[in-house]
Parts: C-alpha cells; structure tokens; sequence
C-alpha cells in the first residue's frame, strides 16, 4: 500500500492516479473481471486509488466499492427517478448561479470531480451551458451586490478543490471584494479522497481570508475516515475553517445505526460536526440506493438514541423550488 504522506507525493499525482477500467478496478481489489456487470450506464468509473486503497479486498459489496462502482441497477427506469431531481435549470438567473435560498447562492465553479460517485445528483448536470468563464465573473459579481441579502457564497460544481491553488485563490480575491459576502462555503469530497489536497498554501490562504470559510466534506461510511484524512482534517481546522459533514442514506452501504454513530464519531474526532443526512435525490441511476421515509425516520430514532444530541445530523431532503432543506417529519411513522 503506497503511504501518501510517507512518499510525500503532492496532491496532484494522487489526483492522476485515477482508476477508470474493471480490469484496473479488479487488480486493485483482488477481484476477478467477472465480479462486474458487462451491461452498465452511461457515467463512467472514476476513483482515486488512493481511496480504493481503503476498501476492502476481495470483497465486491465492500461500502465503499459500491459507492464507486457502476452497475446494471443504474439502467433501470424507474419512475420518479429524473436527470433533474432538483429542478436546478430554473434556480439559474445568469451563467454560472444557483440562487434558492435567500441568503446563498452556489457557483458550479468546475465539472471536474475526483471521482464519480453512482448516486451524485448532478450526474447529468449540464456544466457546459453553467461553468462560469473568466468572463462571467463580472456579471456574478453584479448579480450578488444586486441582491443584498446574499451574505454567502456556496463553492461546488464537480469539486472546487479540484481547481488549483491558482485558480481557487483568484475566486476568493473576487469574491472578497465584495463587502456583503461574509461566508464563503467549499462542499467538498476531495478530503475523504485525496487528503493531501488540504496543502500548506491552501490552508494558509483560508486562514488569512477576511470572509469565514466553511468547508461541508461529504462522507457516507466510517471507513473513509482513516487517519490521514484525520490528520488533514485537523490541519483545516487548526486553520480556522468550520468543517461539516453531510451524509447520503444509501441502501446497503449506511442504512443502520451503527454505521452512522460510528461514522459521526470518527468525525467529531477528526474535528468535523455532523450537519445534514440527507434522504437520496431521486436522481435516474440511483434508484437502488433508495430507502424511503419510513425506514430512514426508524434508523433516525436510533441514531438519536446512539449519540450526542451535537452528534446526530439533521434529517432532511432537498426539494425542487423549496427555499430551504426540508425535514423529515419524525412524527408521521
């Protein structure tokens, strides 16, 4: 097993040490070709094999592998499951903007992602009609001082920290420029994959940066949390960003308690406050990692039984057109 920090191997060759083929996928993991399904979708595999090195070998329902690994499931058409589920093409006022909470807007700042999660909700997002150029920024810039109750700034896309130092560091001298940002958020799941991308000249520049900086990771099973993302994590926060976590329920993969309670401590070691778990968008491809409302409200009532109340995430699901993250009523079960 290669030890990224023992080798000190930078950010950028673990984010070209990708794995895009069964062949490649089944060498790592010790599993033969014909553990894979011939007949699969359209989003191709994508994983860092600095995170497969976290899985399991040998083992085709390891959790982590399954988040990974395209399927004949993803194929199926099942109704309710659509290329849109949050109806993001009409939440985008100018290229470049998502704008459905008051007080926030989300810049799709990349198309560019680590890794190609099965169940990601923006799967079929089109990037090329909404990544801003450098020159829509002017006309970002202009829309926020526009709308003065916008006092915050979600990065994501694809992943911002795939950007380069460079790159993300002009995005925040423009967005610093404008007075009413005061919060400018990273949704991120580059940590879990590839740590080391938590570099020195990053973190210096979040811990020099006017705006407070909150980074939400995305992390869905304890044994993604291993000890040098512990080590990174620390790192971030001893550069003063604010770190959460959002979870996805998934079937088979963190659909018990103790999953869960177990993934929210590694967390909470790790520097890291449990925010949301969210329900599954029905987003096409996904269908097979649904569990509905009233098996998460069950699993719900456990965890809260299992942690600190600081512990447990809120319940939520995103809705289209909704100016908010609705809970799930724990009551109606």
């Amino acid at each position: 097993m290669i030890n990224y920090l023992a080798t000190q191997k930078n950010w950028q060759n673990a984010f070209s040490d990708t794995i895009t083929s069964f062949a490649e996928l089944g060498q790592a993991l010790d599993l033969p070709i014909d553990s894979f399904d011939s007949q699969v979708g359209q989003f191709p595999l994508k994983v860092p094999r600095r995170f497969v090195q976290k899985m399991v070998k040998g083992d085709i329902n390891d959790p982590l592998l399954k988040q990974v690994l395209p399927t004949f499931q993803e194929t199926v058409q099942v109704t309710g499951f659509v290329t849109d589920p949050l109806d993001e093409q009409h939440a985008n006022p100018v290229k470049g903007i998502i704008h459905k909470y008051a007080s926030r807007v989300l810049i799709p700042v990349t198309g560019a992602c680590v890794v190609n999660c099965r169940y990601c909700f923006r799967q079929h997002f089109d990037y090329h009609e909404n990544l801003p150029t450098q020159n829509d920024w002017q006309a970002i810039s202009a829309y926020i001082t526009a709308h003065p109750a916008v006092n915050e700034v979600i990065l994501s896309g694809g992943d911002p920290l795939s950007l380069s130092n460079r790159r993300l560091l002009e995005i925040f001298t423009t967005l610093e420029a404008l007075p009413q940002v005061q919060t400018i958020r990273i949704h991120t799941r580059v940590p879990v994959m590839i740590p080391e991308r938590l570099d020195e000249p990053l973190l210096a520049r979040f811990a020099n940066s006017r705006c407070h900086i909150v980074m939400v990771i995305h992390a869905n099973h304890p044994n993604e949390i291993d000890q040098e993302t512990q080590i990174f994590l620390g790192k971030a926060k001893k550069a003063g960003v604010t770190l959460l976590n959002q979870t996805v329920l998934l079937k088979s993969i963190n659909d018990d308690a103790n999953t869960l309670a177990s993934l929210n401590e590694k967390l909470w070691q790790a520097g890291v406050l449990p925010y949301y778990l969210h329900v599954l968008d029905k987003v096409a491809g996904a269908s097979h990692f649904y569990i509905s409302d009233e098996q998460a409200v069950a699993l719900y009532w456990e965890l809260l039984a299992k942690c600190a109340g600081y512990l447990v995430p809120k319940l939520v699901r995103e809705l289209p057109n909704k100016p908010f993250k609705t809970p799930i009523d724990l009551y109606s079960y």
